[in-house]
């Protein structure tokens, strides 16, 4: 029995392919964004801003890509997994870096979770297509 395992990560030139996909579709929507792609292990792997999207845009992407990476679910499909879950629900304030909306989605690749990406600068709607446009780009 060993004492180590290894686990599968994206790398920089994914990283990178995942944030051009995702400014293509946000240039697309006509909505700048800030894109964040976090490893498997939640680490900051790449980010961008677009000329003009908010400021605040740029730690809300983090967060999104943080959510999606420790808890692999799409951000925007985790509050209706937590929402009946009470425990889970009033945890998630003193989770450092968490973000229960639109925008935050798992990077998979061959069935294995190896980061995530984060979008913000639009509305939820906009950040989720964003983000899973940008997901996207591994499966092609």
């Amino acid at each position: 029995m060993s004492d180590s395992y290894r686990r599968s990560s994206i790398s920089a030139a994914g990283a990178q392919r995942v944030i051009a996909a995702g400014i293509a579709k946000a240039e697309e929507i006509g909505v700048p964004m800030v894109l964040a792609v976090r490893d498997e292990s939640g680490i900051l792997k790449a980010l961008v801003r677009m000329d003009g999207s908010p400021l605040m845009s740029v730690e809300v992407a983090q967060a999104k890509a943080h959510t999606a990476a420790a808890t692999s679910f799409d951000t925007h499909g985790l509050w209706d997994y937590i929402s009946n879950e009470p425990q889970l629900l009033a945890s998630m304030p003193s989770q450092p870096g968490m973000a229960i909306f639109g925008g935050g989605v798992p990077l998979i690749e061959d069935g294995v979770a190896i980061g995530a990406v984060g979008a913000s600068g639009g509305s939820h709607d906009e950040d989720a297509a964003v983000a899973e446009a940008a997901a996207a780009t591994l499966a092609a």
